[in-house]
């Protein structure tokens, strides 16, 4: 059988083209170096070497060996960096999902760092409401989620990232729009354009408190599953709405921002992924923690 090291002892004899400095090269004594190197040649079936007393040198099938087995430690070579790279989480492929309003907060940033730490990962991103994110943390289908809390469930870990304020959408012509912040009896006349509830149920149990606390229940007359149609309803005088303050970075055209007077409901992002998380995965979270330190 032939095993890497006889390969070795050949690269070394035919770049040395002499036994005695092989033999030096490799830290080991000349007659068994002469020994190993006939038994690769009976293994192989030709000669590697035409050897006089004076002088050894290639065969023609020697030389062409000699160009094969090159590139098979090249590739060796290679195949142990990919390894080692895998190994540290800086190559592969990560899958991520998010939900909509992260895109206008956290995912850019985070994104920026991990190619910058890790170029050589592959990113495959997919758009998806919470409750969707975890049916496909469970079913392998993406490796970490930013969404919504609070997650439930034990085979998952999770780490609240960043935690936000929610503001009054309005639109640009709406009778509120002088007012430096809103409070919440002043929306108790208004239709609301929301998120469904399974989307982030403790953002949308706060919203619906706090218009409790104030003597009303929100007239609802339209549900939308992204941030970004959201308020594009609310510009189109389909009604107002309470919004991640993040969502102030999309600039919309038609919408004005306003803050509500406390109580304030807050929208959280959390990471999450599974327990037994890929190298590529803990790679990512150690990258979080630069930019959340940052």
């Amino acid at each position: 059988m032939i095993e890497l090291r006889h390969l070795r002892y050949f690269v070394a004899v035919a770049e040395e083209l002499h036994f005695g400095r092989a033999a030096e090269r490799l830290h080991m004594a000349q007659p068994p170096l002469s020994q190993q190197i006939k038994q690769l040649e009976a293994e192989l079936g030709f000669m590697l070497f035409h050897r006089t007393k004076r002088s050894v040198q290639l065969s023609e099938a020697g030389l062409v060996f000699l160009v094969e087995t090159r590139q098979l430690f090249r590739q060796l070579d290679q195949a142990i960096e990919a390894g080692r790279q895998a190994s540290r989480g800086e190559s592969g492929q990560l899958v991520i999902g998010f939900v909509s309003s992260a895109a206008y907060n956290v995912l850019p940033q985070l994104l920026l760092a991990f190619r910058a730490a890790a170029p050589e990962v592959r990113l495959e991103l997919h758009e998806l409401p919470t409750t969707e994110q975890l049916d496909w943390l469970r079913a392998g289908k993406i490796d970490l989620g930013l969404l919504r809390p609070p997650v439930e469930d034990r085979a998952l870990c999770l780490r609240t990232i960043m935690r936000e304020p929610m503001v009054t959408a309005l639109p640009e012509t709406h009778r509120l729009v002088d007012q430096a912040q809103i409070s919440w009896s002043d929306l108790a006349s208004e239709a609301f354009v929301l998120f469904p509830r399974p989307l982030s149920p403790h953002a949308y149990d706060q919203i619906i408190s706090f218009c409790q606390q104030a003597g009303f229940s929100p007239h609802i007359v339209q549900e939308a599953m992204q941030m970004q149609t959201i308020v594009s309803l609310v510009a189109g005088g389909i009604g107002v709405s309470i919004v991640p303050v993040s969502l102030q970075n999309m600039q919309r055209t038609g919408v004005v921002y306003r803050p509500l007077a406390e109580p304030v409901p807050y929208a959280e992002v959390a990471v999450v992924w599974r327990q037994t998380a890929s190298a590529t995965v803990q790679r990512f979270l150690k990258t979080l923690d630069c930019v959340i330190k940052s």
